[in-house]
C-alpha cells in the first residue's frame, strides 16, 4: 500500500473529505494515552494503518477503515442502543461519510440512532477512547470514540433505526454492554460532563483521563 501524504485529503487528488484530516486524526491519535493493553494495541494498529491506507476513512476503499462513535453522557448515565444485526447493546457511531471527520460521523450517528440532540464538550470534539474490533461484511473498524454531551430526555430512535435505546447507569451499562466498549465506559463516567453524583454509581468518582480530538480540528471539518 502507498505511504499518505499529510499535505493534503487522504491521498493527493482526494478531495472528497476535508484537506488535512489525516494529520489531525494521527496527530490526536499519537497524543492520546490508552487505559488498558486493549487499547494499546487498538492505538498501534491505528497509528500503522493511518500511514499505510491509501483512503483510510472510506468504506469502500479497503476492509479495514476508520469509524467514528460515541459515548453519550447526561445526567442519568450513559445511552446505548441493542444493535440490529449483532443484538448487542453498543455506543451509537459507524461509517463516516464524504465530507465528515470521525467527530462529525460521531455525532451524526449519534443523532440518527438515538433521536437525540447531542453536543461535543465545550472545547471542542474530545476523543474518549480507541478499539480495533471485527464488524459485519468482513470489515476490520478502526474505531474512534468521541465524547459526547445529551440532554435528560428520553431516546425516542427514527423508523429505520433500533427501536432499542435507553439510559443505563453507569454500573448497568458495564454489565449489558459489549465488552469492547468496557475501557470507554470506565474512562467516560470519569469525566467532569457526567457530574459528580452521576459519576458515582456505586464506585465514587475518579480522575479525569481526557484525550483532545485535535484542537483546532474543527477547522479539518
Amino acid at each position: 500500500m502507498a505511504t499518505v501524504s499529510r499535505s493534503g485529503g487522504q491521498q493527493r487528488g482526494d478531495r472528497r473529505w476535508p484537506a488535512g484530516l489525516l494529520g489531525v486524526v494521527h496527530d490526536t491519535v499519537a497524543r492520546h494515552t490508552p487505559v488498558d493493553a486493549r487499547e494499546r494495541q487498538a492505538r498501534l494498529r491505528i497509528l500503522e494503518s493511518l500511514d499505510l491506507l491509501p483512503r483510510p476513512f472510506d468504506e469502500e476503499a479497503d476492509p479495514v477503515h476508520v469509524t467514528g462513535s460515541a459515548v453519550v453522557v447526561g445526567s442519568r448515565g450513559t445511552v446505548l442502543h441493542k444493535h440490529k444485526r449483532l443484538h448487542r447493546w453498543m455506543q451509537p457511531g459507524g461509517h463516516i461519510d464524504p465530507g465528515e471527520s470521525p467527530w462529525d460521523a460521531a455525532l451524526r450517528e449519534s443523532e440518527e440512532e438515538t433521536g437525540l440532540t447531542v453536543r461535543h464538550p465545550v472545547e471542542g470534539p474530545r476523543l474518549l477512547h480507541l478499539d480495533v474490533h471485527e464488524a459485519a461484511k468482513g470489515h476490520t473498524h478502526l474505531d474512534l470514540r468521541y465524547l459526547l454531551v445529551a440532554p435528560d430526555e428520553d431516546p425516542a430512535p427514527p423508523p429505520g433505526e433500533s427501536p432499542e435505546a435507553r439510559w443505563y447507569t453507569w454500573d448497568e451499562a458495564k454489565a449489558v454492554a459489549d465488552e469492547a466498549l468496557a475501557g470507554a465506559l470506565e474512562v467516560a463516567r470519569r469525566q467532569s460532563e457526567v457530574g459528580d453524583g452521576a459519576r458515582q454509581d456505586g464506585n465514587g468518582p475518579g480522575g479525569h483521563h481526557r484525550s483532545d480530538a485535535g484542537r483546532g480540528g474543527g477547522e479539518s471539518r
